[in-house]
């Protein structure tokens, strides 16, 4: 006699496995339509000169000078008259240090990147990106919803080359995303979308000025004025932009 199936093994038989065949294509309420996937790009200036030195540092630096001249080997007179002779000839230039501070700093121009020299800056974008509330203009990171590209690393180049209109002056660091986060849909507002976002790098390379366009305004910011734009998620990214100054 055929006993039933105990209510375990019914219900593992009712379990069912499914692949997303498709990250472009409906929205991530429900309905059972996939989840899109948004490839982001933080794309940053390194620093043109060498940052301060904290005080701090540079007291124990210089502590550290004078407690070694007590104890280095004196040399010969003669010796040290020959090392002062050199570098007298034609060939000597006078070296004139530009100033750390530009004229971008004192007007505030953060359309340039001659600004903030001894500082990182990322590029952000004002426009409509995915998922912006009432479709108002905000402030965000150059974007593209992964379509048909084969990498999510193609999909960031060809956000970063829509906004620049070429890659000539980028270098991606890596092929993997750096970080990610999940919007979530918000009450109250039925046609949000729920959607992951994936943070590439990219550095600026050759090059001090670039042409951006498809966006009604765009920036370059330091970090603290990075934070400042996104509230909701200044813990998010104050750990994802790693750097000392």
């Amino acid at each position: 006699m055929l006993r039933s199936a105990p209510p375990l093994f019914r219900s593992f038989r009712s379990l069912g496995f499914c692949t997303l065949t498709s990250t472009s294509g409906g929205g991530g309420g429900g309905g059972g339509s996939p989840e899109k996937i948004v490839a982001a790009v933080l794309f940053e200036r390194l620093p043109v000169v060498v940052p301060k030195i904290d005080p701090v540092v540079y007291a124990f630096q210089e502590f550290s000078f004078r407690w070694r001249q007590q104890y280095r080997r004196k040399y010969p007179d003669e010796v040290l008259g020959k090392a002062d002779a050199r570098g007298k000839g034609d060939y000597q230039i006078d070296y004139v240090p530009a100033p750390r501070i530009t004229e971008a700093d004192k007007t505030n121009d953060r359309k340039s990147l001659q600004r903030a020299l001894d500082r990182r800056l990322y590029l952000l974008l004002y426009g409509t990106p995915l998922g912006a509330p009432d479709g108002k203009p905000v402030w965000h990171f150059p974007e593209k919803v992964h379509e048909n590209e084969e990498t999510l690393r193609l999909c960031a180049e060809s956000a970063l080359k829509s906004v620049l209109g070429g890659l000539h002056h980028t270098y991606f660091v890596g092929n993997a995303p750096m970080a990610h986060m999940v919007v979530e849909p918000k009450e109250g507002s039925p046609d949000s979308l729920s959607f992951k976002r994936f943070f590439f790098k990219s550095q600026v390379i050759g090059t001090n000025k670039l042409h951006i366009g498809k966006c009604k305004d765009y920036e370059w910011v330091t970090k603290d004025e990075l934070l400042e734009c996104f509230p909701e998620h200044a813990s998010l990214f104050d750990k994802m932009i790693i750097h000392i100054r």
